[in-house]
């Protein structure tokens, strides 16, 4: 990170700063926005933009709307949280590109803020486009990428953009997400701590490889976990399990063994039938599943464990959710784990999308040091792979 530019080292007065945010909120069915974190996170870089007399033009995208307009998808709500959060007027533009968005922008003075529509409305974004990368940087003199949320995907507004600006920035909250994670990776306070969770070992085999040989100890829990238990020979009854990660799994926990790590495994856990907020649970032994139930949380025995083996901790790095915690009957060892994170003395980290989101609601978000914005990204960083978000971005000197 220390090799690119960043929004403080470029002059912006009069410049059209086209700032790439992550305003990918949750909002409920009337519209409303549930949770504002990505709109205020993105607030700094936004302001000092503003202050230095930009002519601000803000674009993101918000869910899977697939290439083509969805009004479940707009941000007009996002500019009308904006537009208090800044205490000044924001235009919203209900569209991407185009004659509409080019004379708005057009008309800007300095210090003005235009946000315009859902960047994943044209099919361009997600594809990389060149004719539509080129649309976007039309709008811009400066471009400032501050969505991490969004750094591991090489799309127009992430990637293809940087190619035709003369300037390419990162954002501050960019920059602390990156600075961040490599600092406290790269140089631990020890004992470290990677706590792990989540539905498959697939999606995290990067990140159990490049932490298995940094940390001191490994808490596997969630669904991922029974792949590690039945490698190990244990019945895990219709718990989730991928097959074709079983010697994977079993190589992981040996070369850990064999490095001095502690490996963590849940030695019980809450069972049902069905994954449903009514079915019948049973708390048994991770050796004792029977036929036809399934593990949905873990257990307080393993609570216990974990919350001991965090408790001498340093650093802890937390990935993953312990079981299915958006139903109340599965979501007491999250919850459990979440208050055991935060009453540990220790820097803690946690990775974005559901395991932020199960810190918020257990109420631990703000006795946490650092809560990524990005799901996706943080795990690709914890991998030690390069984000082509960043990757994209004016080199200094």
């Amino acid at each position: 990170m220390n090799k690119k530019l960043t929004i403080a080292d470029v002059p912006l007065k009069g410049k059209r700063v086209f700032i790439r945010a992550d305003f990918n909120v949750p909002l409920d069915d009337n519209m409303n926005i549930t949770d504002d974190r990505r709109i205020r996170s993105t607030l700094p870089t936004i302001n000092y933009a503003i202050d230095a007399g930009a002519r601000v033009v803000i674009g993101s995208h918000l869910g899977r709307p697939k290439g083509t307009p969805d009004p479940r998808f707009s941000l007009a709500p996002v500019a009308k949280r904006l537009q208090r959060l800044l205490d000044k007027e924001v235009l919203f533009v209900p569209e991407c590109v185009g004659p509409t968005v080019e004379a708005a922008v057009a008309q800007m003075k300095d210090g003005d803020v235009v946000l315009i529509e859902n960047l994943r409305y044209c099919s361009g974004e997600e594809k990389n486009d060149v004719e539509f990368s080129k649309r976007l940087a039309a709008l811009a003199d400066v471009y400032v990428n501050d969505a991490f949320g969004a750094a591991h995907r090489a799309h127009a507004s992430t990637v293809g953009i940087a190619k035709y600006t003369p300037v390419a920035a990162a954002g501050f909250l960019m920059q602390k997400e990156i600075e961040y994670l490599e600092e406290h990776i790269s140089t631990p306070v020890r004992p470290f701590v990677a706590l792990l969770g989540g539905a498959k070992v697939s999606g995290k085999i990067g990140v159990i490889e490049n932490l298995g040989g940094k940390v001191d100890k490994v808490l596997v829990g969630g669904g991922m976990a029974f792949t590690f238990i039945k490698a190990m020979g244990f019945n895990v009854g219709s718990s989730m399990v991928e097959d074709g990660m079983l010697d994977f799994a079993n190589q992981i926990r040996e070369k850990a063994v064999q490095r001095g790590v502690k490996f963590y495994l849940p030695v019980d856990c809450v069972i049902a039938q069905d994954m449903n907020p009514g079915a019948e649970t049973k708390i048994v032994t991770t050796q004792e599943i029977p036929d036809g139930w399934k593990a949905l949380d873990i257990g307080p025995a393993t609570v216990k464990l974990f919350s001991e083996a965090l408790a001498n901790a340093k650093t802890i790095i937390w990935n993953g959710p312990m079981g299915v915690f958006e139903m109340d009957a599965f979501s007491r060892g999250t919850m459990a784990v979440a208050h055991a994170v935060a009453d540990a003395y220790a820097l803690t980290i946690v990775g974005g999308g559901d395991t932020a989101d199960a810190v918020n609601r257990a109420g631990e978000a703000e006795n946490l040091s650092f809560i990524s914005t990005g799901g996706g990204a943080s795990l690709q960083l914890l991998e030690g792979k390069p984000l082509p978000g960043i990757e994209a971005l004016t080199d200094k000197g």
